[in-house]
């Protein structure tokens, strides 16, 4: 028997529900519409739910993004108790044997206020949960395209997000020498293999686990200064190949701890956003409860 879980995204229009068994083991899907949907019959039952914007199906979760005309709160247990019952009368989620007309991937390149770090977007959707690798062993457990991009020399981390890869180098190259090159590597990579970040009950990455762990059941300040990070800050650091998450907050200093990811570490420019941006966001939204924002990492 299918059990789901729900669990929140960093996207607050995306919402995951986990599968207790594996759903597909071809890699991913990505529908943007009922048409595309014509090799999953689960996705397109869900596009008929009038808020269902994009459906996203894993080895073993599905990942929908709504339109802005409900809340998540008012419709998940609908939709987990739709797709629960689909699973347990059907056992085809997607027709992996089916012929579908591929999207073609397009990779683009932008530069970041971090000179040492190039974003590279897509079109795709890569994955629901941001997740940072230092190097490559923690990249072969979970990324065969962040580990394929360790194997460049001058590569010295990868953070991905959403619909985009942030690449970190060492100052043996300039980005005019090498991002060419990696745009190539990226969008062929893209194109042969649907698998992005593996994610399954048995094998999740390092970075995955802790940030479940850090950010479940979170109650009141913690959980609003994540909801305002959510909703107003990250967005915009995101434009810009970067991502601030949430550590800890302390009850007795007031002080909030975030973690500084993406094109945000290492930044010359962050501290002046961590204070001028985030820090004074969160005290103006939040009185008398934040004395100040730190950066473990910064």
């Amino acid at each position: 028997m299918f059990n789901l879980q729900i669990e929140k995204t960093n996207n607050h229009t995306i919402i995951k529900f986990v599968s207790s068994q594996i759903l597909v083991n071809g890699g991913s899907y990505e529908f943007n519409h009922i048409d595309e949907a014509k090799n999953s019959p689960l996705a397109q039952q869900l596009f008929y739910l009038p808020f269902v914007k994009k459906v996203y199906i894993a080895a073993n979760f599905i990942a929908i993004q709504r339109y802005d005309i409900v809340e998540w709160a008012d419709v998940q247990e609908e939709v987990r108790e739709q797709i629960s019952l689909y699973l347990q009368e059907s056992n085809i989620v997607v027709n992996e044997n089916s012929d579908t007309k591929k999207e073609p991937v397009e990779v683009y390149v932008e530069i970041t206020p971090n000179p040492s770090v190039m974003k590279f977007g897509t079109n795709k959707i890569l994955t629901t949960t941001d997740v940072e690798y230092k190097n490559i062993d923690e990249a072969s457990v979970s990324s065969p395209l962040a580990a394929s991009l360790f194997n460049f020399p001058f590569v010295k981390e990868v953070f991905i997000s959403d619909n985009y890869i942030s690449i970190s180098k060492y100052d043996i190259v300039s980005w005019d020498e090498v991002h060419p090159e990696l745009r190539i590597h990226i969008k062929k990579h893209l194109q042969v293999h649907t698998t992005i970040i593996r994610e399954s009950p048995q094998q999740k990455s390092t970075q995955e686990l802790s940030s479940e762990e850090e950010t479940i059941n979170l109650e009141g300040t913690s959980a609003k200064i994540v909801a305002i990070l959510d909703e107003y800050i990250k967005p915009a650091v995101a434009s810009d190949g970067g991502n601030i998450a949430f550590k800890d907050y302390d009850e007795n200093s007031k002080a909030v701890s975030v973690i500084l990811q993406g094109a945000c570490s290492g930044c010359p420019s962050s501290m002046v956003t961590l204070k001028n941006g985030v820090e004074t966001m969160l005290k103006e939204m939040l009185p008398n409860q934040i004395s100040e924002v730190l950066a473990i990492n910064g």
